[in-house]
């Protein structure tokens, strides 16, 4: 009985040591050197009922007060942080908006403790090329306001871009080959 709990506790222990906020069972996996999913679920599930963790979302688990932004990027697997959030912190859009915007392989609007995560689908290809788009020691994959310009134009053609001002205009040209669109390429000489 000692033993057991004193395993549970060490887990606990173990992901508060580490710097991210939110897990996923095969990254606990790693992390404590569990090979039976099963048993470590059920620690998992002991540490959330008793208070310790959270749970957000099936599958995945969180230190209490955990980083919205890695919660988005562990939501679905491969996506990235981009669109009109990363355009409204890099003060190229003026509309406050609450929900975090993501890219992923498939369309969904997700709310979890009042927090709104948005995701919106893109090719493959684009979702997978790491160009433009950075990664936070926290594993948050955030977009550049290069890369976010380059997004938001190329699925909403009729989108409006209050301030180009902090955009790097050779890094947008340089992202734009990416994106294999004629009509994007219109889009951002008309605008640049």
């Amino acid at each position: 009985m000692y033993s057991s709990r004193k395993q549970k506790n060490n887990l606990v222990f173990t992901l508060f040591k580490e710097k991210r906020t939110v897990f996923r069972l095969k990254d606990v996996a790693m992390l404590v050197g569990e090979t039976d999913f099963q048993s470590l679920n059920t620690k998992l599930n002991y540490a959330v009922r008793t208070g310790k963790l959270l749970n957000p979302r099936k599958g995945i688990y969180a230190k209490p007060g955990y980083n919205m932004e890695e919660l988005a990027c562990k939501i679905f697997s491969p996506s990235y942080i981009s669109l009109e959030y990363v355009l409204q912190k890099a003060g190229l859009v003026f509309q406050y908006d609450t929900k975090i915007t993501a890219l992923s392989y498939l369309r969904r609007d997700i709310e979890i403790a009042v927090q709104t995560y948005s995701f919106r689908k893109i090719k493959g290809e684009i979702l997978l090329n790491t160009s433009g788009i950075l990664r936070q020691e926290n594993n948050v994959n955030i977009a550049t306001p290069e890369r976010a310009f380059l997004d938001k134009l190329y699925l909403d053609a009729n989108c409006y871009i209050d301030n180009l001002n902090p955009l790097n205009k050779e890094t947008v040209n340089k992202l734009l080959s990416l994106y294999q669109s004629k009509a994007l390429n219109q889009r951002v000489k008309k605008l640049l």
